[in-house]
């Protein structure tokens, strides 16, 4: 019904800088949050910023400052630029979007991409 796919990541050295990108497609009425989550390896996953439809913001602590995330209502997609990367920061990142279809909404997930930072 939904499928949210990522784009972006990779290998940077740290101070590097990457961008993440996520497009949302299917039967959609509306999307309210978008949002990018993180999950290294045995740690559980954890939320790195989201944005409502609205565009108000919310980061995680150790993203402000360094991350910015924004939206294209229009084309249903939510860009995560991250610059002065930490390897602290090498994880999985993962796209979610809570997505109304006509009266139901529910919780999608995109299939994550590869974020890696060497020292």
């Amino acid at each position: 019904q939904v499928q949210l796919v990522e784009s972006g990541g990779g290998l940077v050295q740290a101070g590097g800088s990457l961008r993440l990108s996520c497009a949302a497609s299917g039967s959609i009425s509306s999307i309210n949050a978008m949002g990018w989550y993180r999950q290294a390896p045995g740690k559980q996953r954890e939320l790195v910023a989201d944005i409502t439809s609205g565009g108000t913001t919310n980061y995680e602590d150790s993203a402000k400052g360094r991350f910015t995330i924004s939206r294209d209502n229009a084309k249903n997609t939510v860009t995560l630029q991250m610059n002065s990367l930490k390897p602290e920061d090498t994880a999985v990142y993962y796209c979610n979007a809570n997505v109304r279809i006509r009266w139901r909404t529910g919780d999608y997930w995109g299939q994550g991409t590869q974020v890696t930072v060497s020292s």
